[in-house]
């Protein structure tokens, strides 16, 4: 106990950066209501930001424009600035607790474990309320990232940061290909083609309100367990001397991952990488305290998902690209980056 007291107090204090995650912060909670605008005015029908503001404050229900806006436009963009707040704190917290500069929710398995959960409520009870289909959800992140750690614990050697990428992506390939037999299977491709691409142009204003409660819930418990993931992120051995009970911290964070996934793929579907590029953005700009991580990523990640589904709006009109698949052209080459500059530790 002696040593570990002294490695703790021996650690090197926190490089941070107050100023510059407030700035992030202040500036992007105005990103995120000019996203929402944009996002809003952006479509196969042209409307201008005026309008925007007209119907949501002076709302006119026989006005076209004002019923697309608030039916269908805000509703998909309140729902994607929530997905992409819960997957880029989901990765945080999944980096910091593992210290692994490669984890995300999509490359080990919870996104694919969620999945996998929606794809079986649509073949067995596709009348279920979306309500109970996000509880299979959390059953599935849950059950998909215990099995990609318990290949990667067990193996020869013991958990490493590389045998955990393995391990999700053959979870992945495993629980995908089952997905596909059974929508085959099922006939359920056309259903699940979009979603599972990753989009929210289905999103309403059931489901925003089903996922609010649930993601604001997770962002706020990992807010009060982020001081507990900076110190986690130091080490197990630095955190055990300063008397913290890493296995629950990493219990709790886990928990609050399966929901903050669950939530969001239940909605949208597998988009992966938000939480791998989203959390090295924010360290590199605000530092190593995750009481900071935490909420820039939450705004960071915001704004990342408004953007990706304006373009996805506007690369192909008057048809959409699935917003998984512009945040893979973004999150490829940044894993790539990633795995190429931590080569020495995997």
């Amino acid at each position: 106990m002696a040593k570990l007291q002294q490695q703790a107090e021996a650690s090197p204090p926190l490089r941070t950066r107050p100023l510059a995650a407030s700035l992030i912060l202040l500036i992007g909670i105005g990103a995120i209501a000019l996203g929402i605008g944009l996002s809003i005015a952006v479509g196969v029908a042209d409307i201008t930001l005026g309008t925007v503001w007209d119907a949501l404050v002076r709302f006119d229900g026989g006005n076209n424009h004002h019923q697309i806006i608030q039916s269908l436009r805000l509703p998909r963009a309140l729902a994607g600035a929530l997905v992409g707040a819960a997957f880029a704190v989901s990765g945080a917290l999944i980096q910091g607790m593992t210290r692994n500069p490669i984890a995300d929710t999509g490359l080990l398995g919870v996104n694919a474990g969620a999945g996998f959960a929606v794809v079986l409520v649509f073949a067995f009870i596709p009348w279920l309320p979306f309500a109970y289909i996000i509880m299979f959800s959390f059953i599935g992140a849950g059950l998909g990232v215990a099995l990609v750690y318990g290949i990667a614990y067990f193996s020869r050697g013991g958990m490493t940061p590389l045998k955990l990428v393995l391990a999700g992506a053959v979870v992945g390939s495993l629980v995908s290909g089952l997905s596909q037999a059974i929508s085959l299977l099922f006939q359920i491709n056309y259903d699940l083609a979009f979603w599972s691409a990753g989009g929210i142009s289905t999103a309403d204003w059931f489901q925003v309100s089903v996922m609010l409660p649930w993601i604001v819930a997770g962002l706020t418990c990992a807010l009060i367990l982020s001081r507990s993931v900076t110190i986690l992120s130091l080490g197990e051995d630095v955190a055990a001397g300063l008397g913290q009970r890493t296995k629950l911290v990493k219990g709790l964070g886990a928990a609050i991952v399966m929901v903050l996934t669950g939530a969001s793929v239940a909605t949208v579907g597998g988009v992966g990488f938000i939480g791998l590029i989203v959390p090295h953005i924010v360290r590199y700009l605000v530092g190593v305290d995750y009481r900071w991580i935490i909420p820039c990523s939450a705004v960071l990640g915001a704004v990342l998902v408004l953007l990706a589904d304006i373009g996805a709006k506007m690369i192909a009109v008057p048809y959409e690209t699935p917003l998984g698949s512009i945040i893979a052209v973004l999150g490829v080459p940044f894993f790539l980056y990633l795995a190429r500059r931590e080569r020495r530790e995997l």
